[in-house]
């Protein structure tokens, strides 16, 4: 597993990214078939002491953090949140029918700039992103979602084989978008 730190405000510590790499290979072996990549930032603020973890794997990302007094401490606190996240991600794909996870759908995402009515009537492309939208059931797109902390998310439906978006509404439930049948 690729395991890149950053100390932002403090001093780079070889015992303190020595400590952090071991425990994130423990749980990430225990959790994660593939684990890619791991991205884990030390920061001090005055008396706090932050460390935040992103953790890649085949399918999944998820992130958290901790502040606490004692940056090992931080460090144990964080694991213990990504390890509950990687047990809760592991059982619900447990109970889901498993299904074919390298089929999907290229899609394309497009951002466009808006400009001011006078200059340009049509908004312009600025960038192009394609992603697979894998095929999963809408309760595995709730859950990653909130792994990844995400205000929308486009897959397939596993059942129906059509390209749906789910989406956080303010009030904090989801909506879902179905393309319609006809």
């Amino acid at each position: 597993m690729q395991v890149s730190t950053t100390f932002r405000h403090m001093e780079q510590s070889e015992a303190l990214k020595t400590y952090a790499e071991e425990k994130l290979e423990k749980v990430a072996g225990k959790y994660l078939d593939e684990p890619i990549a791991a991205q884990v930032y030390f920061t001090v603020e005055k008396i706090r002491h932050i460390v935040e973890i992103v953790i890649s794997g085949r399918g999944i990302t998820t992130k958290a953090s901790e502040a606490t007094n004692d940056m090992y401490a931080a460090v144990d606190a964080v694991l213990d949140k990504i390890e509950r996240q990687l047990k809760r991600y592991k059982d619900k794909l447990k109970n889901h029918k498993p299904g074919n996870e390298d089929a999907g759908r290229k899609l394309s995402r497009k951002v466009f700039a808006a400009e001011s009515i006078e200059t340009s009537p049509d908004p312009m492309v600025i960038t192009t992103k394609t992603q697979t939208a894998k095929p999963m059931a809408v309760e595995e797109a709730v859950m990653q979602m909130d792994l990844l902390h995400k205000d929308f998310l486009v897959f397939t439906d596993a059942v129906s084989g059509e390209i749906n978006v789910l989406y956080r509404r303010k009030d904090g439930n989801f909506g879902l978008i179905e393309p319609q049948r006809g």
